[in-house]
């Protein structure tokens, strides 16, 4: 979860404004606006998205500095947020999902990601169209030839430590690397330099549930400001909406969903694969009979849990008289 990540970073006094109370747009003013937004959609030449931890709290995600964020109880004294499912099932978005779409339909160009919880790639978002820049807690690298491997479950550490997995380059064998950045940690240059250059051409940048108040990620959109382009902010607290052009209060999946019904646009649902591996073993014996070893597991290793898997039943519908096995 979210929380785990939070208590694995490093302990920091001053993570910015926290509890800022949260604002909504009356609904007529609302409707207005997200028109206004699917408009500037469409007449874009070169969208980009930035994103935070705003769009992941309708997947059970905590966000950091809203009322009940994790960083504003935790400034307050107060117990962290319960957990409404484990980190490694939560399930894309409305809004990740609307942005596939606008992806694959080629009027969004790059998503540039502060968040940590796999969503984007996992929606479907190519990898080479995304900037995750504070890393992936699902997420493994290659710090000598550079192969990134992304987990179905949550990597044990978080500052660029050394994992307890190897590249699987027979001609590398190094020690993997978790991706996730710790406080004190550079941006990396992989996703730093693309998403520097998609801000510079962008004529649209749309933020969404982000604060913009974690540096120097927070600086990127302004770049497109400098270069004549324009700034929108999807938020329920906006402390930098002095710089965007237009200001949107209001939930980030509300707000996708009426600009995706405006552009006459459908947001595709979200199909779940898991991948695993099936392996069959035959050991003769001196009888007649043979005994069979079929293994299930993850493509990541042997000890991965399945979290998708409760259970597997083998049967032989040929064959009644065959026991069914669990």
């Amino acid at each position: 979860m979210s929380l785990g990540y939070a208590q694995k970073l490093s302990y920091r006094e001053d993570v910015g404004t926290v509890g800022m109370s949260e604002v909504f747009d009356p609904p007529h003013i609302l409707q207005g606006k997200i028109q206004e937004l699917a408009m500037i959609i469409h007449k874009s030449k070169h969208l980009v998205v930035f994103t935070g931890a705003g769009i992941s709290t309708a997947c059970g995600i905590p966000d950091f500095r809203g009322p009940k964020g994790i960083w504003t109880l935790q400034r307050e004294g107060k117990r962290l947020p319960d957990a409404s499912l484990p980190f490694h099932r939560a399930m894309p978005s409305l809004t990740h999902m609307a942005l596939v779409e606008l992806e694959r339909s080629g009027i969004l160009k790059f998503v540039i990601s502060q968040n940590v919880d796999s969503l984007h790639l996992r929606s479907g978002i190519p990898r080479e169209k995304l900037a995750e820049l504070h890393g992936n807690s699902f997420k493994e690298f290659c710090p000598s030839c550079g192969i990134e491997y992304v987990r179905d479950f949550e990597v044990e550490t978080v500052g660029m430590k050394e994992t307890a997995r190897r590249c699987s380059d027979l001609k590398c064998r190094a020690k993997l690397k978790d991706s996730v950045l710790d406080w004190e940690d550079a941006l990396q240059e992989k996703d730093m330099i693309p998403a520097e250059e998609q801000c510079k051409v962008a004529d649209v940048i749309l933020c969404l549930g982000t604060s913009l108040q974690i540096t120097p990620a927070c600086n990127l959109p302004l770049r497109c400001i400098r270069g004549g382009g324009r700034v929108v902010i999807v938020n329920l607290q906006t402390p930098k909406d002095k710089k965007a052009s237009l200001v949107i209060n209001g939930r980030v999946d509300m707000v996708m969903a009426g600009v995706m019904q405006y552009l006459n646009m459908k947001i595709p649902p979200y199909v779940h694969i898991d991948l695993i591996q099936l392996s069959l073993a035959q050991k003769p014996r001196k009888n007649k009979y043979v005994k069979w070893a079929l293994r299930i597991g993850s493509v990541h290793g042997q000890k991965v849990i399945l979290p998708y898997v409760e259970s597997v039943e083998v049967s032989f519908p040929e064959r009644p008289d065959l026991k069914v096995a669990y």
